[in-house]
């Protein structure tokens, strides 16, 4: 495994936390409280961007401020950040000078506090090749100024081909009990072939996993998720059934559901020739992060067994945008 990814914390393995864009975003006070809590509870590999927020506010000005305040959990988190979009749009530019104008702006925000041990391109650019972007993120590991390349959102022979040009230390990929795509497309096969960990945002689909969402008026005006087909019209009536089989199963396992979907997704690295998987679900208050981190890690063969079902006879509707 990739040294950056190398520290094993806490009883029962990787904690992790995705620290996305929110268009209501809590108080300082609140996120430095949930960012402590996650530290306590050994949530300590932070997914964050210099997409989520604005070139003038987003995660990376945030942490500067919390590592500011808390210097000495510096070293205790492996950070994860994407960038290379045209500043503040979600338009990809695998450019070497806008590659490096994203990690320089990154580290600049930061001033210091914190290293970036892994930097991925949010998306891969379509007018250059992996082979480009690897390249130009190798120069800035030879530099100093990341430790690690990640890879996000693409498919089984470009992870191959960019391996080639230089040792990929993750792969962020969408993966829950309702976006299966992983399994279908090689991209867990490669990931467990190369030795590379897959990275799991929206482990809770969305937060559909949770079972608090029980129809599309459940969801803020505005919310990006109004517009994801899984959660639209007889599509959603037809997931339901899924989401309504895994909250059975965590009431009579006496866990929230959540917690149920995360078990599955840690599960999956004990099955063979599957790769190390550590899902990144959201957390924006202490709360969240202690029932992501906490009650069952993992589950049984039969439980495991009991999910397969469950998803044979659910076939999840609707795209993931």
């Amino acid at each position: 495994m990739p040294a950056v990814l190398g520290k094993q914390v806490g009883p029962t393995g990787y904690g992790t936390m995705r620290m996305t864009w929110n268009p209501t975003p809590p108080s300082k006070e609140t996120c430095f409280e949930t960012l402590n809590t996650a530290i306590e509870l050994g949530a300590n590999l932070w997914n964050a961007g210099e997409l989520y927020g604005t070139p003038e506010y987003n995660s990376c000005h945030l942490l500067q401020a919390y590592f500011e305040k808390y210097p000495q959990n510096a070293d205790k988190v492996v950070l994860s950040i994407k960038g290379a979009n045209l500043p503040g749009q979600l338009t990809p530019d695998g450019s070497e000078e806008n590659i490096r104008r994203s990690v320089d702006e990154c580290l600049r925000n930061l001033k210091g506090t914190k290293s970036i041990d892994i930097f991925e391109c949010a998306r891969q650019d379509p007018k250059t090749t992996v082979e480009q972007s690897v390249t130009i993120l190798a120069k800035l590991v030879k530099e100093g100024k990341i430790k690690g390349i990640g890879l996000s959102e693409v498919d089984a022979e470009t992870i191959r081909r960019a391996h080639k040009v230089h040792p990929i230390a993750a792969v962020e990929v969408e993966l829950s009990l309702w976006s299966l795509d992983i399994f279908e497309n090689g991209v867990a096969t490669t990931c467990a072939e190369l030795g590379i960990p897959v990275i799991a945002y929206s482990p809770l689909g969305r937060g559909a996993l949770t079972g608090e969402i029980a129809s599309l008026t459940d969801i803020p005006e505005g919310d990006f998720r109004r517009l994801v087909p899984k959660f639209q019209g007889s599509n959603f009536e037809s997931n339901l059934k899924l989401i309504k089989e895994i909250v059975s199963l965590a009431k009579r396992k006496g866990v929230a559901p959540a917690q149920i979907a995360l078990a599955w997704v840690r599960t999956l690295s004990n099955k063979p020739g599957l790769p190390t998987i550590i899902p990144i679900p959201g957390g924006t208050t202490k709360d969240k992060v202690t029932q992501n981190t906490q009650g069952v890690q993992t589950l049984t063969d039969e439980e495991m067994a009991e999910i397969d079902s469950i998803l044979k006879g659910h076939e999840v509707k609707g795209t993931r945008y």
